[in-house]
């Protein structure tokens, strides 16, 4: 366990009161809502400092309680008894307390753009990329995320070739961004006679949703391109040129809309290449810093198989960390809570063990 800063405990704490201060003073709406986001980002910490700070100074009356020797024997066996569970609460607080000093991700409180698309295994993997997406909607749900298709290509016996959605709320980011890389599925095809089971797959990318303010996209390194909507049918489609399709020249990314209104089909294509764009860059800061990297679950490698979800067994494993679930319908259901908190717990211990080192 790496030690406690405390002079950084100190600072926030004081820096806390500070803030607590100039609320109550009633200052204007705009630095009153500047003050109130710093308040709600400090007060998980800052309250656990503060619970730290009263059981140390409890474990130091115990500790000197057993030293006088005029303490009754009564006072005495007490001290005893409540020497250990005082010793284990600060335990937890140390640990608790590192992981909320631990560096944050600056994207981590963002929304983010979800994309799902079909792998190897035919129409069975485009199935698959649909019930993904289903599940993702369903746990978004569960959160109170708003979630928004901003295009989707439907695959021939059903579910999606491709789907690319964004989910917004706070704290979204934190949550998903370790979902991105190839899940495998093992099942018998509803059209397989036979009862044989298929592998098939699809990919993952979770993007942190980039604002104008991350990311400035000069209109010289773009070009836009509109063309016809194609699709299942209907007044619109074939006779406008409704789609939108944005290259980024620099990089050679392209994006695409086809919805029915020009103006939102360019919004949304600028949107995703924003992200794009934004999460090549944490990529390559990343790939920089990958000498310190101690876990994979947090490398963002989109090549890499992380999970199989093995439906006649009703078994999930994320291969990552290697948690195996046995409630895979559950879980297809949106009910995730349980592999999520696992990874994020995994990534803090690897960063954790990192500091650890670098402080020894």
């Amino acid at each position: 366990m790496a030690k406690l800063p405390v002079e950084k405990m100190r600072e926030l704490e004081r820096r806390f009161g500070e803030i607590e201060a100039r609320m109550s003073a009633g200052p204007s709406a705009d630095v009153y809502v500047k003050l109130a986001s710093e308040y709600s980002e400090l007060q998980p910490v800052v309250s656990k400092i503060r619970a730290y700070a009263k059981a140390t100074a409890e474990l130091a009356d115990i500790a000197a309680m057993l030293a006088d020797r005029a303490t009754d024997k009564d006072m005495r066996d007490l001290a005893e008894m409540e020497k250990p569970e005082v010793e284990e609460k600060i335990e937890a607080l140390e640990q608790e307390i590192q992981i909320l000093l631990l560096p944050k991700d600056a994207a981590d409180e963002k929304s983010a753009i979800l994309e799902i698309r079909a792998g190897t295994g035919g129409s069975e993997a485009a199935l698959f990329a649909g019930d993904l997406f289903r599940m993702y909607e369903r746990y978004a749900a569960s959160k109170g995320w708003r979630v928004e298709v901003l295009s989707a290509s439907e695959g021939e016996a059903g579910g999606y070739k491709e789907i690319i959605a964004t989910v917004s709320g706070r704290g979204v980011f934190s949550r998903l961004k370790f979902e991105s890389g190839v899940h495998r599925v093992q099942r018998v095809p509803e059209t397989e006679a036979s009862g044989r089971i298929h592998t098939s797959a699809a990919t993952v990318a979770v993007l942190p949703e980039a604002e104008e303010i991350d990311i400035d996209v000069r209109p010289e390194d773009i070009r836009v391109d509109t063309m016809r909507s194609s699709g299942a049918g209907g007044q619109h489609v074939n006779t406008t040129d409704s789609a939108v399709r944005i290259t980024h020249i620099p990089t050679g990314i392209v994006v695409t809309s086809s919805e029915k209104s020009q103006h939102q089909n360019r919004a949304k294509a600028m949107q995703v290449l924003r992200s794009r764009l934004y999460d090549m860059e944490r990529q390559r800061a990343d790939s920089e810093r990958s000498a310190d990297r101690r876990s994979q679950v947090g490398s963002g490698d989109r090549s890499e198989r992380i999970r199989t979800y093995n439906f006649p067994q009703g078994r999930l494993t994320d291969h990552r960390i290697n948690l195996t679930l046995y409630k895979l319908d559950r879980m297809m259901e949106g009910e995730i809570d349980d592999v999520v908190d696992a990874l994020l717990a995994d990534y803090q211990a690897s960063q954790l063990a990192l500091l650890g080192e670098r402080q020894n």
